[in-house]
């Protein structure tokens, strides 16, 4: 038996475990996954969670049914890559910290401390890292008084809070296609609340100049105040603090100006980029312990036109990879080199609008871009539930649009 562990339930997460499965059952491949929520979380529409609306619940036990798959519900708290072990703090089944931890007995170990931190410990003899990242908080403030979207509760948390202001000021920290994305929606859905958007360039800067356009007047149209060049210093709990000390009063800040890797992996001694992103080879594999895989956000994946950042566009189409090289590996075939390139940048403004930027492979934008019903019903087809992916992988199929990002764009 070959036990492969994967860490992380997101959309990566979730698409590497069934495609490992089914690729590895037959051939003594045992495969447990490893979240720190029982429910799968959207991220892509933690925004809509934000401005007030309900999406649908998906428990990852309903998604994995079937597969063979085990489910441990627990935080990762330690990676030890040389014993082949992770240390994982449980949850209850709603989600929230287990009063014990109680190890059970079979090849996934036993709780014992490591490092002052009691848990229970899964042995691996392949591991798939797909934790994703984080927040930066490493401006001041940041920690103490922002809301952030690094999971669906503080999404939640910021939905309450703007349900209780009846008139007030809403900031947005962050000029990219989260940034743009969040101000347009808390907009639209609170046309009571001033919402303003800081940005250090102009909003949605990576677009053409005809989608940026666009982009400025759905803006104006939602009457969302626009400060480019402003570089925040510092959040207070009732203002954010820009260089030259301009304070910019605010009821409630939402904090979507970059992310980094958890700082777990380089306390266990992976090679990390500059944002603590696990560096990979061509398989996927970490560079220094090659019994890891990394995918998604969390990996630092090395392309002929650079490294690519993280978008679920990218995202899923690793994971899968990283499952088929893992098991092209235990069956002693020849593994590819991962080849992607970026088709579009999806941005909607609201539920009422949307504009699609289509690119070249490396993510420059072309001439081609969409606005208005035919952008919402193109966003909303690139960034629907995955559910439909994950019944064709637990069949054993790959969609076409993702085989075709997995072998390359050219």
């Amino acid at each position: 038996m070959t036990n492969i562990l994967i860490l992380g339930a997101g959309y990566t997460g979730i698409a590497a475990a069934i495609r490992t499965a089914t690729r590895t059952r037959r051939h003594g491949g045992k495969v447990t996954l490893v979240s720190a929520s029982p429910r799968f979380t959207e991220r892509l529409r933690l925004h809509q969670t934000a401005a007030g609306e309900r999406l649908r619940d998906h428990a990852i036990a309903d998604i994995i049914a079937g597969t063979g798959i085990d489910l441990v519900l627990g935080r990762v708290t330690a990676l030890d890559p040389v014993r082949h072990e992770v240390i994982v703090n449980g949850v209850r089944a709603d989600g929230g910290p287990a009063d014990t931890d109680r190890a059970d007995s079979g090849p996934l170990g036993t709780g014992r401390a490591d490092g002052g931190r009691t848990g229970r410990v899964l042995a691996y003899d392949k591991l798939i890292y797909a934790l994703g990242t984080v927040t930066d908080l490493s401006t001041p403030g940041v920690a103490e008084h922002a809301y952030v979207y690094d999971d669906h509760d503080q999404a939640v948390r910021l939905a309450r809070r703007l349900g209780e202001l009846d008139r007030g000021t809403v900031v947005v920290a962050g000029g990219g296609l989260t940034g743009v994305e969040s101000a347009t929606e808390l907009a639209e859905a609170h046309p009571n609340l001033r919402v303003v958007l800081l940005s250090r360039g102009r909003p949605g800067s990576m677009m053409g100049e005809q989608a940026r356009a666009y982009v400025d007047k759905a803006m104006t149209r939602l009457g969302i105040q626009v400060r480019g060049g402003a570089d925040v210093v510092k959040v207070l709990p009732d203002a954010v603090e820009l260089a030259g000390g301009d304070l910019v009063d605010s009821d409630a800040t939402l904090w979507t100006a970059g992310t980094r890797g958890l700082p777990l992996a380089a306390e266990a001694g992976l090679a990390v980029d500059g944002q603590g992103r696990i560096v990979v080879d061509s398989a996927l594999r970490s560079v220094s312990h090659p019994d890891v895989y990394a995918v998604g956000d969390a990996a630092a994946v090395r392309q002929p036109y650079g490294v690519m950042h993280g978008t679920c566009q990218g995202g899923i189409p690793t994971g899968l990879h990283a499952a088929d090289a893992l098991a092209d590996g235990l069956l002693g075939r020849p593994v590819k080199a991962f080849r992607f390139g970026y088709v579009h940048q999806p941005l909607s403004l609201g539920r009422k609008d949307a504009v699609i930027q289509f690119t070249h492979p490396d993510d420059t934008p072309r001439r081609w871009y969409l606005t208005g019903r035919w952008a919402i019903a193109y966003k909303e087809t690139v960034s629907s539930s995955p559910m439909p992916t994950y019944r064709l992988l637990k069949r054993g199929l790959v969609p076409v649009g993702l085989f075709r990002l997995t072998a390359g764009v050219k």
